[in-house]
C-alpha cells in the first residue's frame, strides 16, 4: 500500500515583534495568497489529503486551514500538535506515526528548520531549506503510518510559490 505525505512549510507570516510571541505570529496577506496558490497546485496534481495535521502555532494552523478550505476539506478537522512546533524531527515522526488509519494521505504543516530536516530524514531528496509555503511530497510503500522511519520515503517533488509563479 502507498502512503502519501505532503509536507508544507508555513506561509509568510508577520515578522517577530515585541508585541506578539513567536507562537502567535499570523499570516500576512502574501502568506494567505501563497497558501491558496499551493492548494490549487495540489488539486491540479490530483492530491486531496484525507488527514490534515498542523503545528498549533497560529501561522502554521492558518496555512493548513487555507489549504484545506481551497481543497474542500473540513478545516475544523485539522489535527493540531504542539510538538510539531518545537520538538524537532522526533516530534514530526511521532505525529506522522500516529496518523489515523486507514488514511493513505496526510498533509502536515510545520516550521523550518525542523520540517526541512524531517523531509531529508525521510527521503534522500536533499531538499535543503524549504521556502515559505514550499511543499515536499513523499510516498512510502508501507501498510501503516507507524512503519515510516528514516530514509523509507520516495521523493516525488518539491515546489515553491516562486517556482509556480515563474512557471518552473
Amino acid at each position: 500500500m502507498t502512503k502519501t505525505l505532503i509536507l508544507v512549510r508555513h506561509a509568510t507570516a508577520e515578522d517577530a515583534s515585541l508585541t506578539r510571541s513567536d507562537f502567535d505570529r499570523r499570516l500576512v496577506e502574501k502568506g494567505k495568497e501563497e497558501s491558496q496558490t499551493m492548494a490549487h497546485w495540489l488539486m491540479d496534481l490530483g492530491y486531496r489529503p484525507e488527514v490534515y495535521m498542523s503545528s498549533s502555532a497560529a501561522r502554521a494552523l492558518q496555512t493548513a486551514e487555507l489549504i484545506a478550505q481551497v481543497i474542500g476539506a473540513d478545516s475544523r478537522a485539522i489535527i493540531q500538535d504542539r510538538d510539531i512546533y518545537d520538538a524537532g524531527s522526533r516530534g514530526y515522526l511521532h505525529a506522522l506515526n500516529e496518523t489515523p488509519e486507514p488514511a493513505t494521505s496526510l498533509l502536515l504543516v510545520g516550521h523550518n528548520p525542523d520540517i526541512s530536516f524531517f523531509a531529508d530524514y525521510l527521503s534522500p531528496g536533499h531538499i535543503g531549506s524549504m521556502k515559505k509555503a514550499g511543499i515536499v511530497i513523499l510516498e512510502f510503500e508501507v501498510a501503516t503510518w507507524a512503519e515510516i522511519s528514516y530514509s523509507s520515503g520516495n521523493f516525488k517533488i518539491y515546489m515553491t510559490p516562486k517556482q509556480l509563479r515563474e512557471g518552473l
